[in-house]
């Protein structure tokens, strides 16, 4: 047992200069983003002691390192890389051969996701809102099971019943094969980033709010091929740090959502604050601006870039989708996963009221998404059976159009599309797991 502890030990690498820098507030920023993120990414390997893994987590807390933009994009790069990998390649022909272009939306990946935490407990509504989305969208829904919840989103898709899907069996090699056979997949964390189990009796024990409890929205294994998404974080105060964040990631399509009662979704019950990401033509940038053009792309790492991402804040209320609004304590506080799993099938099967408080906040964040998406900016609509065509032209905050959004939401609950996408990912995971 000793000689087992030695080798262990020895396996370590100690970032006790970091510590002592994190420690002493007059140095706290002389720690750079750089070097926390490889001390993050030590905890994937198994590189770091217990007690120095501890006092890594709880000393970005108190210095509120964990809030710093460029560390949460750096810690969220290094948490990505250390994931199992999908091939990229296959994920591009995808989107060339499944994406639905529509709008400025260019037939990518999209995710739907909330750093949770923000203590209302209330029903699943960006895995629900993310299974209808994907009745127009390709959906890579990255999450896990309930932490600070009685219902996770992994916690919700594995009770649905007569036939949940094989979660486990949804891994990075099957994955692209997978969208050969549906819009909808659900990336389960603890497939994706194997990594993580080093770190989990420790954040267990700690029992308080890690970086980790930030990153979840920054590390879908899929980011690179993420053409837009939804975050929702758990305090206003976050809202600019994760919009910057995702910007110094790569991201150029995004909104970041907060409800006024620190609700980590688009509120049913009042205001929102929003910071949306959005691209724009780089004015500096002198290279062909059709992507068309061979020449497109360039080797040139110090010239100006195609298009900038901007960040624009602005509220929303339901009123903004044409909806009414409803008390959180409608949809809060959140039942246990069979209960919300009936709730989720009887929505998706157009058995609840119009005005359903849970099918009305479900039908305000799928719009978001497709609004963000870019769908709703196409002046035509020919979704299929049931859509009339007569697009909702009508922008409102951020000039955008919400109430579009609604009506492509309340097709896909009504021509039952929600629901045929959501059986063709629980066949296809049960195809991924074999006999």
């Amino acid at each position: 047992m000793t000689d087992h502890l030695a080798q262990t030990a020895s396996q370590h690498i100690s970032i006790a200069p970091l510590l002592k820098e994190l420690t002493e507030q007059s140095n706290t920023k002389n720690a750079t983003a750089d070097e926390i993120a490889t001390a993050i990414s030590r905890i994937f390997e198994n590189k770091l002691s217990p007690v120095q893994c501890s006092s890594l987590l709880s000393l970005l807390r108190a210095t509120k390192r964990d809030r710093d933009p460029l560390v949460l994009a750096k810690c969220g790069q290094r948490m990505r890389e250390a994931a199992d990998q999908v091939d990229r390649k296959a994920l591009r022909d995808v989107i060339r051969t499944r994406g639905r272009k529509e709008g400025s939306y260019r037939g990518g990946f999209c995710d739907l996701v909330g750093t949770g935490g923000d203590g209302w407990s209330t029903f699943n509504v960006s895995t629900t809102a993310s299974v209808l989305a994907s009745s127009l969208l390709l959906l890579s829904k990255h999450g896990n099971r309930a932490s600070s919840s009685t219902s996770g989103s992994a916690d919700l898709l594995q009770a649905i019943k007569p036939k949940a899907p094989v979660m486990g069996a949804v891994n990075a090699g099957v994955l692209p094969s997978l969208y050969e056979k549906t819009n909808y997949a659900f990336l389960f964390a603890p497939t994706f980033h194997p990594g993580m189990r080093h770190v989990a009796a420790i954040r267990k024990e700690l029992g308080i709010r890690t970086i980790f409890n930030l990153l979840g929205p920054l590390a879908n294994p899929i980011e690179g091929n993420i053409e837009a998404r939804i975050v929702g974080v758990f305090h206003q105060e976050l809202g600019p740090t994760f919009a910057e964040a995702l910007r110094l990631s790569g991201a150029r399509k995004g909104l970041v959502v907060c409800g006024e009662e620190q609700l980590d979704e688009i509120s049913c019950a009042g205001k929102t604050k929003c910071w949306r990401l959005f691209e724009r033509p780089n004015p500096a940038f002198r290279g062909p601006r059709d992507e068309e053009d061979e020449n497109f792309t360039t080797s040139d790492e110090e010239a100006e870039p195609r298009t900038v991402v901007d960040i624009h804040e602005f509220t929303l209320e339901p009123s903004d989708f044409g909806l009414q609004s409803h008390a959180l304590s409608k949809v809060s506080p959140g039942k246990m996963p069979e209960e919300n799993a009936a709730t989720l099938m009887r929505l998706l099967r157009d058995e609840l009221p119009r005005d359903h408080p849970v099918l009305e906040f479900v039908l305000l964040n799928t719009a978001a998404l497709f609004v963000i998406a870019g769908i709703c900016d196409a002046d035509t609509s020919d979704m299929g059976h049931g859509d009339n065509g007569e697009v909702i032209q009508e922008n409102g905050p951020g000039g955008l159009r919400w109430k579009e959004g609604v009506r492509r939401a309340r097709w896909a609950v009504e021509s039952g599309q929600g629901l045929a996408s959501l059986e063709r990912y629980i066949e296809a995971s049960h195809a991924a797991a074999g006999p």
